[in-house]
């Protein structure tokens, strides 16, 4: 009997404690845009749609990649669409695409309307969404998983935002993709330290394999702290900024836990945790980069 996940199972498999990483670098994006007085609403939406179109793409295509290759039979994480035997491969794989065809036709639109080396940029997204767990040699196998987040989740993504209603580049972009790429990689991070023992079994040489549990805890605190600091950094430029730091205590209680020593189903409060993190932080970067003195 062929496998039906419900409905309420693909949108778990979507896995949406991950999707601020989406929502966020865009908001600041246009944030920034907004307080150069270029904030353009529709190009908002469609680079909205790139983003979140692959942050489900990056989510089913892991899942169908780690599926067929058995690394997610003894997971402890939030559902898994293949490794659970809920969906068909090939459901999982048509999920991703689909969703790849939905950032590309996105894309698309700002590229003809703004510039047209922008596909290549889209281009390199899917290929990076892919390969993080797809093909034979996938780099999030090999450590290089967070800096992939970085570069597209918090610079493409926030630079990027931008420059398609400013059509031009500023620093203060590039600045504001450092918190939010920190951010985003926290994500990850949480979530590679969850997995450590079910990764080393399985082959998986994530960051958190690789640098051990007690590094990647580190590492997690930094991602959580560091954006504020750089919030305070750009204060000369955009005061308001400064408003990231009321949510500071929303990041003390998840870091206080990992630092603590929690694992397995304790990190995924923690991942929760990490994403509202992201979002109020997110929130109040932009309220203060749009509100320019």
């Amino acid at each position: 009997m062929a496998n039906v996940a419900s409905a309420k199972e693909w949108v778990a498999g979507t896995r949406p404690r991950t999707l601020p990483a989406a929502v966020v670098p865009v908001a600041v994006g246009s944030g920034v845009a907004a307080g150069y007085g270029s904030f353009i609403a529709w190009r908002a939406a469609l680079a909205l749609v790139v983003a979140l179109a692959l942050q489900i793409g990056v989510n089913y295509a892991n899942d169908y990649s780690d599926g067929i290759k058995g690394t997610d039979e003894q997971r402890v994480g939030p559902l898994r669409l293949v490794g659970s035997g809920l969906a068909a491969p090939k459901q999982v794989l048509a999920a991703a695409f689909g969703c790849f065809l939905v950032a590309g036709i996105a894309g698309l639109v700002l590229a003809v309307v703004v510039a047209w080396w922008l596909l290549a940029v889209g281009a390199a997204a899917i290929a990076a969404a892919w390969f993080y767990t797809g093909g034979k040699r996938p780099y999030g196998y090999r450590g290089l998983g967070e800096v992939a987040v970085f570069v597209f989740f918090g610079l493409g993504a926030v630079v990027g935002t931008a420059y398609v209603q400013m059509e031009r580049f500023c620093w203060l972009a590039l600045g504001a993709a450092v918190p939010v790429g920190l951010l985003a990689c926290a994500l990850l991070v949480i979530n590679n330290l969850r997995d450590i023992p079910t990764d080393q079994t399985s082959g998986k040489r994530t960051l958190a394999v690789l640098i051990g549990d007690q590094r990647t805890r580190v590492l997690y605190a930094s991602c959580a702290a560091v954006p504020f600091a750089v919030a305070a950094v750009m204060a000369p430029t955009a005061p308001f900024t400064l408003l990231t730091l009321a949510v500071l205590p929303l990041a003390i209680i998840p870091v206080r836990e990992v630092l603590s020593g929690a694992m397995g189903q304790a990190l995924i409060a923690v991942l929760g945790q990490t994403g509202r993190l992201q979002l109020a932080f997110g929130a109040l970067l932009t309220a203060g980069l749009a509100i320019r003195l």
